[in-house]
């Protein structure tokens, strides 16, 4: 397997790693150029190289080994460029690794303190493919076609619409196609729906491939709908955009607000079949082609800080229940459901949200769900159930703090009803433990906030039972008094909290807990 090769000329550079070869532009970071299986070059080569979105401005290898090729093409704003470029430093980086057949991208963009405002309506990656070569395009199994030709939107094969995008077809150059309407919005789908799509060449059969192996950077959640690929023939992906939102979804930025956010990485994924084989076959592999990118993420070679690894993410699981007195007075399993971690804000927020990241996954027929490798920060939790009108938000803030060094402490909870209080008496909660390793448990009825607790054991136990795999040391005790004023009738929850967290064999061991009522 040949290693990765880097080609450094005057006004561009070249990743190559034997199975492709990609060109780009220096120090602009314009993608020129993708040669594979025989064919020179993929892209729309009468596209002017000075009309292909953000230029940069400094190039710089990142890594070079044989291995991986990393490349950054940055561009930095001063005031000197008010007026004439978003106040915006962006780094677009590229990656290339041994045996692979497809190229990364990713991109960084900073707001900096003290900069001026500013609205982000709308970024993404976009390659305009050749027009002489892709003719098949494929998003869903069922969403999968010959195309026009871009040259049958022009005048005198196409006839406009009211709607600027929308054109009737009069007499393109494939007569099969007169009389549709072509809009690239029709091929619109949701993020949530919508991992890969692309074109199919069928001489020589190659596939060009666009894979998006998560959601999380981009703006409106799992329902945000978005272009995919369209005419042209074009294939992008959209990373913020006010497309079927409108105003509330572009980004803005407030004087002097810093921010930074990394979009991606994506994966162009190429992929080839014999001479003879049905061409659909590339539509195939590149579904298996998106569940492995899926398995890889988060991705382990970008080499930015900005890019955390599954090791510096965090996870949450719990259950979701759901009560519609019109269906039913207990709470019902939540099967199916959106749930996920959005950057804080009102119900229903997360589908206007564009400057943080979301997380979503979908419940299981129990309610149950498990979100994985989130970023650092606070998020609220969002969700909506398919079938129950209205939308759901966890009012308390989730934080994600994954350092191996820190350490939280842990509360159980127990929840229980009382039919009635009884007014005289006290009542009482006898914890027996069967462990402790230099714990402190700490008692709270109905209020886990409450300072200080109902009840603390203190710093108890050098057992080291946890760290040696048994099932119990010392036995201990306690007895602990319940006010009936602390209770209240219906349902209630006593929160138990081990609350010394400066290592990780520090807990309590349970052997019995019982709730008395006064005699």
């Amino acid at each position: 397997m040949q290693a990765v090769k880097l080609h450094i000329r005057d006004h561009h550079v070249t990743m190559d790693n034997g199975i492709l070869k990609v060109t780009l532009s220096k120090p602009d970071g314009i993608v020129t150029a993708i040669k594979y299986n025989h064919i020179d070059n993929l892209l729309e080569i009468a596209n002017d190289e000075s009309n292909r979105g953000i230029h940069g401005t400094k190039f710089e290898v990142v890594v070079e080994t044989e291995e991986q090729i990393e490349l950054s093409f940055s561009r930095t704003w001063d005031t000197s460029l008010q007026g004439k470029l978003g106040p915006l430093n962006i780094d677009k980086r590229f990656v290339m690794l041994r045996g692979s057949s497809g190229f990364y991208s990713y991109a960084i963009y900073e707001h900096l303190e003290g900069w001026p405002a500013f609205n982000l309506d709308e970024t993404r990656i976009v390659f305009k493919l050749r027009k002489d070569k892709f003719h098949y395009m494929a998003m869903a199994d069922n969403r999968q076609r010959y195309m026009p030709l871009p040259d049958d939107r022009l005048p005198g094969r196409a006839q406009p619409l009211d709607y600027p995008e929308a054109v009737l077809l009069v007499n393109p150059v494939e007569p099969e196609f007169k009389g549709e309407v072509d809009d690239k919005y029709q091929y619109s789908g949701d993020n949530k729906d919508v991992k890969v799509h692309g074109w199919i060449c069928e001489e020589p059969s190659v596939g060009f491939w666009l894979i998006m192996p998560s959601n999380e950077f981009r703006t409106g959640g799992p329902s945000k709908q978005d272009l995919t690929s369209h005419v042209g023939p074009v294939t992008l992906s959209m990373f913020v955009s006010a497309h079927y939102g409108g105003e509330d979804l572009v980004v803005k930025f407030g004087e002097g607000e810093a921010w930074k956010k990394v979009f991606g990485p994506v994966f162009v994924y190429l992929n080839s079949v014999a001479q003879g084989d049905n061409h659909l076959l590339l539509w195939e592999d590149a579904k298996q082609q998106v569940l492995e990118q899926i398995e890889s993420w988060p991705y382990s070679f970008p080499a930015s800080q900005d890019f955390p690894t599954s090791a510096e993410r965090g996870n949450i699981s719990g259950k979701l229940l759901v009560r519609d007195r019109c269906m039913s007075d207990d709470y019902m399993m939540a099967n199916g459901a959106y749930i996920g971690l959005a950057p804080p804000g009102e119900i229903g927020s997360w589908q206007t949200e564009g400057k943080g990241y979301q997380f979503w996954t979908r419940t299981d027929e129990q309610g149950y769900f498990s979100i994985n490798n989130i970023r650092t920060g606070e998020y609220n939790i969002y969700a909506w159930i398919p079938g129950f009108i209205g939308d759901f938000r966890h009012d308390e803030l989730i934080s994600i703090i994954p350092d191996d060094k820190a350490y939280q402490a842990t509360t159980w909870q127990i929840k229980f009803n009382l039919d009635a209080i009884e007014p005289n008496g006290t009542y009482t909660l006898r914890l027996a433990l069967a462990s402790a390793a230099q714990a402190e448990l700490q008692v709270r009825i109905n209020n886990p906030n409450e300072n200080p607790p109902l009840f603390t054991t203190g710093l108890i136990g050098k057992d080291n039972t946890i760290a040696r795999h048994g099932i119990h040391g010392l036995y201990r005790l306690y007895n602990v008094g319940l006010p009936n004023t602390s209770l209240v009738q219906g349902d209630n929850t006593i929160y138990l909290t081990q609350s010394n967290a400066t290592g990780p064999f520090q807990g309590v061991m349970y052997d019995y807990i019982r709730l008395e009522g006064p005699e």
